[in-house]
């Protein structure tokens, strides 16, 4: 995700994972491990904005409910075509954090 202030960018990244980054490459570039070979990772590089993740998540009302208590703001959760779910977040550059809900809720 390529970010415009790396410093607020991390501090809302941090928030949303509830932890620090995994691997700090250099002042302006870290990344989280999310799953075994999930990585996603901040630049302050090139034009920030314009990203795009898709994370699945287990429980999407949970996920929703511990992102909010952490003063992350998560659009409402709409159905998908296919019988998912989805609530998408954007970062404070307009990057997309779509997070998924594959089961449909069930």
């Amino acid at each position: 995700m390529r970010v415009h202030d790396f410093a607020v960018a991390k501090a809302w990244y941090e928030r949303l994972f509830a932890r620090p980054a995994d691997v700090v490459a250099h002042d302006e570039e870290v990344m989280w491990q999310l799953t075994d070979g999930g990585w996603l990772y901040i630049v302050r590089e090139g034009d920030p904005g314009g990203g795009l993740a898709a994370l699945a998540v287990d429980d999407l009302e949970a996920t929703v409910a511990e992102l909010a208590s952490r003063g992350i703001v998560v659009g409402p959760i709409e159905p998908e075509s296919d019988g998912g779910r989805k609530a998408i977040v954007l970062d404070p550059d307009g990057n997309t954090l779509a997070l998924l809900d594959v089961t449909g809720g069930e």
